[in-house]
């Protein structure tokens, strides 16, 4: 085995991966009704370009993205419009939505068609296709993949680091998609390295994975300038900076971003997008989604259309086989709990996890015993107990000279803690004020 690399902290949660780590990919049913938010993206939300009444077909655009940091939306069956809306969405917050109803001919748009060869597009082709099929991170932080393929001149990338890790507990689609689609991955990641002449690619995969290092080995065993990368199994080892670390030895700066060091990280799911939107044409309109939990009867792995209301896949999967107690998109350490199985999947939308409600009561928080353990496993180095703190206390300027901004929102304080204190909860809190203030100034 290679040598194994990580970073310094990290927690070992239990992985609870088996319910779903040997089930392969399926596609799930066609939904007869999809509701489309316009953001599913970090960023300025998109415009509607359709109206209530008009037909659309597969794949056809029906948000336009106005600003730079954003994404167009494109629609996922074929049908008609029939609202406009402000709906929640997954993510937490209201987005407008365009809901539409299937008329069955599964028609897709005349513009889907090839759009050529890595060799024969040039990097600005690569980046404009990325940019028109909407493409975003689909590890579900949702930030725009043109915006990262188009750094200053000044910030030379030299590295595409592909993120396998997958280092969520419960998840397994990151997984299942380098076993069945090793070769678009690699595509993939060819693309993004010619999109910013990198020079070098790196997919980093956890070890507790050992099928897929050695089906993504063999399928780079021609590629001189790409390696694999064998990662310790430790959460968050998926964090874009710990894998940074990990794969390249360099450490991005406080307040920094990969490009500050010669990097690009991509999910090895957004690669195998770039694949489809070069090779078919097709924009981003479904995803690989992991349905798992202690409540799911038939936990799976289906390739699900964006829009599709987390009820409908639950019921593909079995339906619950007991009273839900918490419904999370995502996984348990950074998902976003939801009020309700009616929001609709979306692109960042990596799994959706439903516990029993046993496993999901939360535990009273007891006075913080100053032992210091959410310092040792913090994988920024920050001092958990204090910003969490002042952020309860709502003093802002406080948390921010602790550096609350540099908190990647992992979780481990929370899952380290012995008195179960809400460390992750009220950093998060803080976070958000601290932005809103720097915005108003």
């Amino acid at each position: 085995m290679k040598k194994r690399f990580t970073f310094k902290g990290g927690i070992h949660p239990p992985h609870f991966k088996k319910a779903t780590e040997k089930i392969s990919v399926q596609r799930a049913e066609v939904p007869q009704t999809v509701t489309i938010p316009l953001q599913q993206h970090i960023g300025a939300p998109c415009e509607p370009i359709v109206k209530v009444g008009d037909k659309v077909k597969i794949g056809q655009k029906i948000g336009e993205a106005k600003a730079f940091v954003s994404a167009p939306v494109h629609s996922s069956i074929a049908g008609t419009v029939k609202k406009l809306v402000s709906l929640d969405s997954s993510t937490g917050s209201k987005a407008m939505c365009v809901v539409i109803e299937a008329d069955g001919s599964n028609e897709v748009h005349e513009d889907i068609k090839p759009k050529g060869d890595i060799n024969s597009l040039t990097k600005t082709e690569i980046i404009q296709i990325v940019k028109e099929a909407g493409i975003t991170g689909m590890g579900g932080a949702g930030f725009p993949t043109h915006v990262k393929l188009s750094p200053p001149p000044e910030k030379k990338i030299d590295s595409i680091i592909l993120n396998g890790a997958e280092c969520e507990p419960y998840l397994t689609a990151d997984h299942r998609l380098m076993l069945e689609n090793p070769k678009k991955v690699v595509y993939g990641l060819k693309a993004l390295m010619k999109a910013v002449d990198a020079q070098n690619g790196y997919i980093g995969i956890e070890e507790n994975k050992p099928d897929a290092i050695e089906v993504m080995t063999k399928t780079v065993s021609n590629a001189a300038n790409i390696h694999v990368v064998p990662l310790k199994t430790k959460y968050p080892q998926g964090d874009e900076k710990r894998l940074i670390n990990a794969a390249t030895g360099r450490e991005v700066p406080s307040g920094g971003l990969p490009m500050d060091v010669g990097v690009v990280v991509n999910n090895v799911g957004t690669a195998a997008a770039i694949a489809d939107a070069i090779q078919t044409g097709m924009p981003v309109i479904e995803r690989i989604v992991t349905i798992t939990g202690s409540a799911i009867k038939e936990p799976k792995n289906l390739i699900v259309k964006v829009g599709t209301s987390f009820k409908e896949v639950i019921e593909q999967c079995g339906g619950y086989k007991e009273e839900p107690g918490k419904i999370i998109s995502g996984g348990p350490m950074m998902g976003i709990a939801q009020y309700s199985d009616e929001v609709p999947v979306i692109k960042g939308t990596s799994g959706i996890l439903v516990l029993n409600k046993k496993e999901a009561k939360i535990p009273e928080p007891q006075n913080c015993i100053r032992c210091g353990k959410c310092v040792d496993i913090c994988p920024v180095n920050l001092q958990p107990l204090f910003i969490s703190q002042f952020s309860l206390k709502r003093m802002y300027d406080e948390a921010e000279s602790y550096h609350a901004l540099d908190c990647i929102e992992c979780g481990s304080c929370s899952y380290i803690c012995p008195s179960k204190r809400p460390l992750l909860h009220s950093i998060r809190m803080g976070k958000r004020e601290i932005i809103s203030k720097r915005k108003k100034k």
